[in-house]
Protein backbone atom coordinates (compact mmCIF):
# COMPACT_ATOMS: atom_id res chain seq x y z
CA UNK A 1 0.00 0.00 0.00
CA UNK A 2 1.37 3.46 -0.94
CA UNK A 3 0.57 5.98 1.80
CA UNK A 4 -0.69 9.48 1.04
CA UNK A 5 2.03 10.87 3.31
CA UNK A 6 5.52 9.45 2.84
CA UNK A 7 7.40 9.56 6.13
CA UNK A 8 11.02 9.17 7.15
CA UNK A 9 11.07 6.09 9.38
CA UNK A 10 13.96 4.93 11.57
CA UNK A 11 14.11 1.18 12.27
CA UNK A 12 16.23 0.21 15.29
CA UNK A 13 16.92 -3.50 15.79
CA UNK A 14 20.05 -5.40 16.78
CA UNK A 15 19.00 -8.46 14.74
CA UNK A 16 20.31 -7.61 11.25
CA UNK A 17 18.13 -10.13 9.41
CA UNK A 18 14.93 -8.96 11.10
CA UNK A 19 15.92 -5.30 10.58
CA UNK A 20 16.49 -5.85 6.85
CA UNK A 21 13.10 -7.57 6.60
CA UNK A 22 11.39 -4.53 8.17
CA UNK A 23 13.34 -2.13 5.95
CA UNK A 24 12.00 -3.95 2.89
CA UNK A 25 8.42 -4.00 4.17
CA UNK A 26 8.26 -0.35 5.26
CA UNK A 27 10.05 1.02 2.17
CA UNK A 28 7.63 -1.05 0.08
CA UNK A 29 4.82 1.02 1.62
CA UNK A 30 6.36 4.17 0.17
CA UNK A 31 8.28 5.47 3.19
CA UNK A 32 11.91 6.60 3.39
CA UNK A 33 13.77 4.30 5.75
CA UNK A 34 16.86 4.77 7.94
CA UNK A 35 18.25 1.99 10.13
CA UNK A 36 20.37 1.53 13.27
CA UNK A 37 21.72 -1.54 15.06
CA UNK A 38 20.90 -0.39 18.61
CA UNK A 39 19.86 2.61 20.68
CA UNK A 40 23.37 4.08 20.83
CA UNK A 41 23.72 4.04 17.05
CA UNK A 42 20.22 5.51 16.70
CA UNK A 43 21.02 8.45 19.02
CA UNK A 44 24.12 9.31 16.99
CA UNK A 45 22.11 9.15 13.77
CA UNK A 46 19.33 11.35 15.20
CA UNK A 47 21.83 14.13 15.88
CA UNK A 48 22.23 14.54 12.11
CA UNK A 49 18.75 13.74 10.75
CA UNK A 50 15.09 14.19 11.73
CA UNK A 51 12.63 11.32 11.44
CA UNK A 52 8.83 11.19 11.59
CA UNK A 53 8.50 7.75 13.23
CA UNK A 54 10.75 5.30 15.08
CA UNK A 55 10.18 1.54 15.00
CA UNK A 56 12.44 0.09 17.69
CA UNK A 57 13.13 -3.17 19.40
CA UNK A 58 12.79 -2.83 23.16
CA UNK A 59 15.50 -5.27 24.31
CA UNK A 60 18.91 -4.55 22.74
CA UNK A 61 22.56 -4.70 23.88
CA UNK A 62 24.59 -1.56 24.68
CA UNK A 63 21.53 0.76 24.76
CA UNK A 64 17.97 -0.61 24.80
CA UNK A 65 14.80 1.02 23.58
CA UNK A 66 13.81 2.30 27.03
CA UNK A 67 17.10 4.16 27.57
CA UNK A 68 17.09 5.46 23.99
CA UNK A 69 13.66 7.03 24.45
CA UNK A 70 14.64 8.40 27.86
CA UNK A 71 17.59 10.26 26.32
CA UNK A 72 15.46 11.47 23.40
CA UNK A 73 12.91 12.79 25.85
CA UNK A 74 15.63 14.75 27.64
CA UNK A 75 16.47 16.30 24.26
CA UNK A 76 12.73 16.87 23.62
CA UNK A 77 13.02 14.96 20.36
CA UNK A 78 10.65 12.01 20.77
CA UNK A 79 8.74 11.36 17.53
CA UNK A 80 5.87 8.84 17.41
CA UNK A 81 7.46 5.51 18.39
CA UNK A 82 6.36 1.92 17.80
CA UNK A 83 8.05 -0.53 20.17
CA UNK A 84 8.63 -4.15 19.22
CA UNK A 85 8.51 -6.41 22.25
CA UNK A 86 9.15 -10.11 22.67
CA UNK A 87 7.30 -12.44 25.04
CA UNK A 88 8.16 -11.55 28.63
CA UNK A 89 8.94 -7.87 28.07
CA UNK A 90 5.37 -6.63 27.67
CA UNK A 91 5.38 -5.03 31.14
CA UNK A 92 8.48 -2.99 30.28
CA UNK A 93 6.91 -1.95 26.96
CA UNK A 94 3.84 -0.61 28.74
CA UNK A 95 6.06 1.21 31.26
CA UNK A 96 8.03 2.77 28.40
CA UNK A 97 4.87 3.95 26.66
CA UNK A 98 3.51 5.44 29.89
CA UNK A 99 6.68 7.11 31.22
CA UNK A 100 8.73 8.05 28.18
CA UNK A 101 6.33 8.96 25.45
CA UNK A 102 6.38 5.80 23.36
CA UNK A 103 3.15 5.66 21.37
CA UNK A 104 2.36 2.01 20.56
CA UNK A 105 3.82 -1.47 20.81
CA UNK A 106 3.61 -4.58 18.65
CA UNK A 107 4.60 -8.07 19.76
CA UNK A 108 7.12 -10.28 18.04
CA UNK A 109 6.89 -12.07 15.68
CA UNK A 110 5.68 -8.96 13.88
CA UNK A 111 2.21 -8.99 12.39
CA UNK A 112 2.76 -6.96 9.20
CA UNK A 113 -0.90 -5.94 9.04
CA UNK A 114 -0.83 -4.60 12.61
CA UNK A 115 2.42 -2.73 11.90
CA UNK A 116 0.89 -1.15 8.79
CA UNK A 117 -2.12 -0.01 10.82
CA UNK A 118 0.12 1.65 13.41
CA UNK A 119 2.17 3.36 10.69
CA UNK A 120 -1.07 4.68 9.19
CA UNK A 121 -1.93 6.18 12.57
CA UNK A 122 1.52 7.73 12.78
CA UNK A 123 1.14 9.11 9.25
CA UNK A 124 -2.14 10.78 10.22
CA UNK A 125 -0.52 12.25 13.32
CA UNK A 126 2.35 13.62 11.19
CA UNK A 127 -0.14 15.12 8.74
CA UNK A 128 -2.01 16.92 11.52
CA UNK A 129 1.25 18.16 13.02
CA UNK A 130 2.46 19.53 9.67
CA UNK A 131 -0.89 21.20 8.97
CA UNK A 132 -0.78 22.78 12.42
CA UNK A 133 2.75 24.07 11.79
CA UNK A 134 1.72 25.49 8.40
CA UNK A 135 -1.33 27.19 9.94
CA UNK A 136 0.81 28.77 12.65
CA UNK A 137 3.21 29.97 9.99
CA UNK A 138 0.37 31.50 7.96
CA UNK A 139 -1.02 33.26 11.03
CA UNK A 140 2.36 34.72 11.91
CA UNK A 141 2.82 36.03 8.38
CA UNK A 142 -0.64 37.61 8.60
CA UNK A 143 0.39 39.38 11.79
CA UNK A 144 -0.65 37.00 14.58
CA UNK A 145 1.41 34.61 16.69
CA UNK A 146 -0.51 33.65 19.79
CA UNK A 147 -1.29 36.92 21.56
CA UNK A 148 1.51 38.76 19.74
CA UNK A 149 0.26 41.04 16.98
CA UNK A 150 2.22 42.83 14.29
CA UNK A 151 2.83 43.07 10.55
CA UNK A 152 5.68 45.57 10.61
CA UNK A 153 9.18 44.32 9.69
CA UNK A 154 10.44 44.40 13.33
CA UNK A 155 7.61 42.14 14.49
CA UNK A 156 7.83 39.84 11.48
CA UNK A 157 11.49 39.37 12.37
CA UNK A 158 10.45 38.48 15.94
CA UNK A 159 7.91 35.97 14.60
CA UNK A 160 10.54 34.41 12.33
CA UNK A 161 12.98 34.02 15.24
CA UNK A 162 10.28 32.43 17.45
CA UNK A 163 9.35 29.96 14.69
CA UNK A 164 13.02 29.13 14.20
CA UNK A 165 13.95 28.48 17.83
CA UNK A 166 10.64 27.13 19.22
CA UNK A 167 11.09 23.50 18.05
CA UNK A 168 14.58 23.28 19.61
CA UNK A 169 15.57 22.85 23.25
CA UNK A 170 17.83 25.94 23.30
CA UNK A 171 17.62 28.42 26.17
CA UNK A 172 16.24 31.79 25.03
CA UNK A 173 16.81 35.30 26.39
CA UNK A 174 14.10 37.84 25.54
CA UNK A 175 15.01 41.51 25.89
CA UNK A 176 13.00 44.68 25.47
CA UNK A 177 11.53 47.63 27.33
CA UNK A 178 8.85 47.15 29.98
CA UNK A 179 5.47 46.46 28.44
CA UNK A 180 6.68 45.25 25.04
CA UNK A 181 5.22 41.76 25.55
CA UNK A 182 8.15 39.62 26.70
CA UNK A 183 5.93 37.13 28.52
CA UNK A 184 3.65 36.89 25.48
CA UNK A 185 6.72 36.08 23.36
CA UNK A 186 7.76 33.42 25.88
CA UNK A 187 4.28 31.87 25.74
CA UNK A 188 4.40 31.89 21.93
CA UNK A 189 7.74 30.05 22.13
CA UNK A 190 6.22 27.50 24.49
CA UNK A 191 3.03 26.98 22.49
CA UNK A 192 4.94 26.48 19.23
CA UNK A 193 7.38 23.99 20.75
CA UNK A 194 7.08 20.27 21.39
CA UNK A 195 6.44 21.21 25.01
CA UNK A 196 3.27 23.12 24.09
CA UNK A 197 1.07 20.57 25.86
CA UNK A 198 3.07 20.90 29.08
CA UNK A 199 2.93 23.58 31.78
CA UNK A 200 4.14 27.16 31.34
CA UNK A 201 5.37 28.47 34.70
CA UNK A 202 6.33 32.15 35.05
CA UNK A 203 8.39 33.47 37.96
CA UNK A 204 8.92 37.20 38.47
CA UNK A 205 12.40 37.30 40.04
CA UNK A 206 11.81 40.82 41.42
CA UNK A 207 8.62 39.86 43.26
CA UNK A 208 10.06 36.98 45.32
CA UNK A 209 11.75 37.90 48.64
CA UNK A 210 15.43 36.91 48.65
CA UNK A 211 14.89 34.72 51.71
CA UNK A 212 12.29 32.63 49.86
CA UNK A 213 13.63 32.57 46.32
CA UNK A 214 15.46 29.24 46.66
CA UNK A 215 12.29 27.59 47.95
CA UNK A 216 10.32 29.27 45.12
CA UNK A 217 12.53 27.59 42.53
CA UNK A 218 13.51 24.27 44.12
CA UNK A 219 10.70 23.70 46.59
CA UNK A 220 11.29 22.43 50.13
CA UNK A 221 10.64 19.47 52.37
CA UNK A 222 8.62 19.71 55.55
CA UNK A 223 10.73 21.16 58.36
CA UNK A 224 13.42 22.49 56.00
CA UNK A 225 13.23 25.85 57.79
CA UNK A 226 11.10 27.67 60.32
CA UNK A 227 7.58 27.89 58.96
CA UNK A 228 7.98 25.00 56.49
CA UNK A 229 5.04 23.03 57.90
CA UNK A 230 4.46 21.03 54.74
CA UNK A 231 6.27 19.95 51.59
CA UNK A 232 6.16 22.48 48.74
CA UNK A 233 6.77 21.93 45.03
CA UNK A 234 9.05 24.52 43.44
CA UNK A 235 8.72 26.22 40.07
CA UNK A 236 11.24 23.91 38.39
CA UNK A 237 9.29 20.81 39.33
CA UNK A 238 5.96 22.51 38.55
CA UNK A 239 7.25 23.18 35.01
CA UNK A 240 8.13 19.50 34.46
CA UNK A 241 7.81 18.70 30.76
CA UNK A 242 7.15 22.34 29.95
CA UNK A 243 8.73 25.79 30.07
CA UNK A 244 10.02 27.85 33.01
CA UNK A 245 9.92 31.60 32.30
CA UNK A 246 12.22 33.78 34.40
CA UNK A 247 10.97 37.37 34.23
CA UNK A 248 13.26 40.24 35.28
CA UNK A 249 16.35 38.06 35.38
CA UNK A 250 18.55 40.97 36.52
CA UNK A 251 16.63 41.12 39.82
CA UNK A 252 17.61 37.55 40.79
CA UNK A 253 20.06 37.52 43.75
CA UNK A 254 23.59 36.47 42.76
CA UNK A 255 23.70 33.40 45.07
CA UNK A 256 20.55 32.11 43.38
CA UNK A 257 22.11 32.73 39.95
CA UNK A 258 24.92 30.32 40.90
CA UNK A 259 22.40 27.61 41.81
CA UNK A 260 20.39 28.21 38.64
CA UNK A 261 23.57 27.87 36.57
CA UNK A 262 24.10 24.39 38.00
CA UNK A 263 20.56 23.40 37.01
CA UNK A 264 21.22 24.62 33.47
CA UNK A 265 24.44 22.63 33.28
CA UNK A 266 23.26 19.19 34.47
CA UNK A 267 19.47 19.66 34.73
CA UNK A 268 19.30 18.31 38.28
CA UNK A 269 18.10 19.99 41.48
CA UNK A 270 17.50 19.22 45.14
CA UNK A 271 14.64 20.70 47.21
CA UNK A 272 15.59 22.56 50.38
CA UNK A 273 15.97 20.08 53.23
CA UNK A 274 15.83 17.13 50.84
CA UNK A 275 18.35 14.33 50.34
CA UNK A 276 17.23 13.24 46.87
CA UNK A 277 18.13 14.93 43.59
CA UNK A 278 15.52 15.23 40.85
CA UNK A 279 15.86 15.45 37.09
CA UNK A 280 14.81 18.88 35.78
CA UNK A 281 12.94 18.30 32.54
CA UNK A 282 12.33 21.98 31.75
CA UNK A 283 13.15 24.51 29.08
CA UNK A 284 14.40 27.85 30.40
CA UNK A 285 13.28 31.13 28.84
CA UNK A 286 14.45 34.32 30.57
CA UNK A 287 13.65 38.00 30.07
CA UNK A 288 14.98 41.38 31.14
CA UNK A 289 13.98 44.97 30.41
CA UNK A 290 17.58 46.13 30.83
CA UNK A 291 20.68 45.73 28.68
CA UNK A 292 22.24 42.39 29.78
CA UNK A 293 25.78 43.68 29.23
CA UNK A 294 24.98 46.65 31.45
CA UNK A 295 23.66 44.29 34.13
CA UNK A 296 26.93 42.34 33.98
CA UNK A 297 28.98 45.52 34.32
CA UNK A 298 26.84 46.60 37.28
CA UNK A 299 27.45 43.24 38.96
CA UNK A 300 23.77 42.27 38.86
CA UNK A 301 24.05 39.42 36.36
CA UNK A 302 26.69 36.71 36.32
CA UNK A 303 28.52 36.59 33.01
CA UNK A 304 28.56 32.76 32.93
CA UNK A 305 24.79 32.63 33.50
CA UNK A 306 24.23 35.20 30.75
CA UNK A 307 26.19 33.16 28.21
CA UNK A 308 24.40 29.98 29.30
CA UNK A 309 20.99 31.62 28.77
CA UNK A 310 21.93 33.70 25.75
CA UNK A 311 22.03 30.75 23.35
CA UNK A 312 19.34 32.55 21.37
CA UNK A 313 18.30 36.17 21.95
CA UNK A 314 15.08 37.82 20.82
CA UNK A 315 14.81 41.62 21.05
CA UNK A 316 11.25 42.98 21.19
CA UNK A 317 10.84 46.42 19.58
CA UNK A 318 9.19 49.29 21.49
CA UNK A 319 5.74 50.32 20.34
CA UNK A 320 7.02 53.70 19.11
CA UNK A 321 9.08 51.83 16.48
CA UNK A 322 6.07 49.97 15.11
CA UNK A 323 3.11 52.34 15.41
CA UNK A 324 1.72 50.99 12.12
CA UNK A 325 0.76 47.88 14.15
CA UNK A 326 -1.47 49.85 16.53
CA UNK A 327 -4.75 49.50 14.55
CA UNK A 328 -4.32 45.72 14.36
CA UNK A 329 -3.29 45.48 18.03
CA UNK A 330 -6.36 47.51 19.04
CA UNK A 331 -8.59 45.23 16.98
CA UNK A 332 -7.26 42.17 18.82
CA UNK A 333 -7.55 43.92 22.19
CA UNK A 334 -11.19 44.88 21.57
CA UNK A 335 -12.03 41.22 20.93
CA UNK A 336 -10.26 40.19 24.14
CA UNK A 337 -11.91 42.92 26.20
CA UNK A 338 -15.37 42.03 24.90
CA UNK A 339 -14.84 38.45 26.14
CA UNK A 340 -13.44 39.67 29.45
CA UNK A 341 -16.06 42.32 30.28
CA UNK A 342 -19.11 41.13 28.33
CA UNK A 343 -19.10 44.28 26.21
CA UNK A 344 -20.11 44.54 22.55
CA UNK A 345 -17.68 47.03 21.03
CA UNK A 346 -17.35 46.38 17.30
CA UNK A 347 -14.62 48.70 16.06
CA UNK A 348 -12.60 51.87 16.63
CA UNK A 349 -13.15 55.13 14.78
CA UNK A 350 -10.44 56.89 12.70
CA UNK A 351 -10.41 59.73 15.28
CA UNK A 352 -9.83 57.22 18.11
CA UNK A 353 -6.95 55.58 16.25
CA UNK A 354 -5.50 58.95 15.29
CA UNK A 355 -5.19 59.87 18.98
CA UNK A 356 -3.44 56.56 19.69
CA UNK A 357 -1.05 56.94 16.76
CA UNK A 358 0.07 60.33 18.08
CA UNK A 359 0.74 59.12 21.63
CA UNK A 360 4.26 58.48 22.95
CA UNK A 361 3.57 55.06 24.56
CA UNK A 362 6.32 55.10 27.13
CA UNK A 363 4.65 52.04 28.67
CA UNK A 364 4.47 50.27 25.28
CA UNK A 365 1.79 47.62 24.64
CA UNK A 366 0.91 47.36 28.31
CA UNK A 367 0.02 51.06 28.45
CA UNK A 368 -1.94 50.76 25.20
CA UNK A 369 -3.85 47.82 26.64
CA UNK A 370 -4.83 49.82 29.71
CA UNK A 371 -6.02 52.73 27.55
CA UNK A 372 -8.08 50.49 25.24
CA UNK A 373 -9.58 48.57 28.17
CA UNK A 374 -10.74 51.81 29.79
CA UNK A 375 -12.29 52.97 26.50
CA UNK A 376 -14.09 49.64 25.97
CA UNK A 377 -15.54 49.72 29.50
CA UNK A 378 -16.79 53.30 28.99
CA UNK A 379 -18.23 52.68 25.51
CA UNK A 380 -19.75 49.26 26.29
CA UNK A 381 -20.93 48.83 22.70
CA UNK A 382 -20.72 50.24 19.18
CA UNK A 383 -17.61 52.12 18.04
CA UNK A 384 -14.78 53.52 20.12
CA UNK A 385 -14.56 57.29 19.72
CA UNK A 386 -11.97 59.79 20.92
CA UNK A 387 -14.36 60.89 23.68
CA UNK A 388 -13.94 57.44 25.26
CA UNK A 389 -10.24 58.15 25.87
CA UNK A 390 -8.84 59.65 29.06
CA UNK A 391 -8.39 63.46 28.77
CA UNK A 392 -4.60 63.26 28.34
CA UNK A 393 -5.03 61.13 25.20
CA UNK A 394 -7.35 63.49 23.38
CA UNK A 395 -5.44 65.51 20.82
CA UNK A 396 -1.66 65.57 20.71
CA UNK A 397 -0.27 63.69 23.71
CA UNK A 398 2.72 66.06 23.95
CA UNK A 399 0.33 68.53 25.59
CA UNK A 400 -0.29 66.25 28.55
CA UNK A 401 -0.15 68.24 31.78
CA UNK A 402 2.94 67.44 33.81
CA UNK A 403 4.33 68.40 37.17
CA UNK A 404 7.67 70.30 37.01
CA UNK A 405 10.68 68.10 37.72
CA UNK A 406 11.92 68.28 41.28
CA UNK A 407 15.51 68.49 42.42
CA UNK A 408 16.90 66.12 45.02
CA UNK A 409 16.74 68.90 47.57
CA UNK A 410 13.05 69.56 46.95
CA UNK A 411 12.36 65.85 47.40
CA UNK A 412 13.60 66.18 50.96
CA UNK A 413 16.60 63.86 50.53
CA UNK A 414 19.32 64.61 53.07
CA UNK A 415 22.44 63.11 54.58
CA UNK A 416 21.53 60.49 57.19
CA UNK A 417 18.40 59.35 55.38
CA UNK A 418 18.17 55.60 54.69
CA UNK A 419 18.14 54.29 51.13
CA UNK A 420 14.63 52.92 51.69
CA UNK A 421 13.30 56.32 52.78
CA UNK A 422 14.94 57.95 49.75
CA UNK A 423 13.48 55.36 47.42
CA UNK A 424 10.03 55.86 48.90
CA UNK A 425 10.23 59.63 48.36
CA UNK A 426 11.40 59.12 44.79
CA UNK A 427 8.50 56.77 44.01
CA UNK A 428 5.96 59.15 45.56
CA UNK A 429 7.31 62.10 43.57
CA UNK A 430 7.45 60.14 40.32
CA UNK A 431 3.84 59.00 40.74
CA UNK A 432 2.79 62.60 41.26
CA UNK A 433 4.78 63.62 38.17
CA UNK A 434 3.03 60.88 36.15
CA UNK A 435 -0.40 61.89 37.49
CA UNK A 436 -0.62 58.52 39.27
CA UNK A 437 -0.21 56.64 35.96
CA UNK A 438 1.71 53.65 37.30
CA UNK A 439 2.79 52.31 33.90
CA UNK A 440 4.26 55.69 33.04
CA UNK A 441 5.88 56.04 36.46
CA UNK A 442 7.52 52.62 36.10
CA UNK A 443 9.03 53.64 32.75
CA UNK A 444 10.41 56.88 34.24
CA UNK A 445 11.90 54.97 37.17
CA UNK A 446 13.44 52.39 34.83
CA UNK A 447 11.67 49.43 36.46
CA UNK A 448 8.82 47.16 35.42
CA UNK A 449 5.24 47.80 36.50
CA UNK A 450 5.36 44.56 38.51
CA UNK A 451 8.39 45.84 40.43
CA UNK A 452 6.62 49.15 41.06
CA UNK A 453 3.58 47.33 42.44
CA UNK A 454 5.87 45.35 44.75
CA UNK A 455 7.54 48.58 45.93
CA UNK A 456 4.19 50.26 46.55
CA UNK A 457 3.15 47.29 48.65
CA UNK A 458 6.50 47.28 50.46
CA UNK A 459 6.25 50.94 51.41
CA UNK A 460 2.51 50.67 52.05
CA UNK A 461 1.73 53.16 49.32
CA UNK A 462 -0.64 50.74 47.59
CA UNK A 463 -4.24 51.88 47.20
CA UNK A 464 -7.31 49.70 46.67
CA UNK A 465 -6.95 50.42 42.94
CA UNK A 466 -3.34 49.16 43.01
CA UNK A 467 -4.44 45.94 44.71
CA UNK A 468 -7.07 45.34 42.02
CA UNK A 469 -4.52 45.95 39.29
CA UNK A 470 -2.08 43.56 40.96
CA UNK A 471 -4.74 40.83 41.03
CA UNK A 472 -5.28 41.16 37.27
CA UNK A 473 -1.60 41.57 36.47
CA UNK A 474 -1.19 38.10 35.00
CA UNK A 475 -3.06 39.17 31.87
CA UNK A 476 -0.81 42.17 31.21
CA UNK A 477 2.26 41.71 28.99
CA UNK A 478 5.70 42.23 30.49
Amino acid sequence: MWHNLAMRVLIVDDEAEHREFLVGVVSGWGHYVEQAGDGEEALLLLKTITVDVIISDLMMPRLDGFEMLRQLRQRQEVPPTILMTAFGSLEKALKTIHELGGFWFVEKPIDVTALELLLNRAAEQCRLFRENQELRGQLSFSGLLGDLVGQTPPMQEVFALIRQVAPTTAAVLITGESGTGKELAARALHNNSRRGGGPFVAVNCSAVPESLIESEFFGHERGAFTGAVERRTGAIQAAEGGTLFLDELGEMPLPMQVKLLRVLEDFRFRPLGGMREYQADVRIVAATNRDPIGLIKDGKLREDLFYRLNVFQIQLPPLRDRKEDIPRIVEAMIANMNRKHGTMVKASSPAFLDCLLKARWEGNVRELRNVVERAVIIAREGTLESRHLAPEFRGLPDTRPTVPEQSLGSLGVHVGMTIEDGERLLIESTLAHALNNKSRAAVILGISAKTLHAKLKQYRLATEETAQEETAFGAIPT
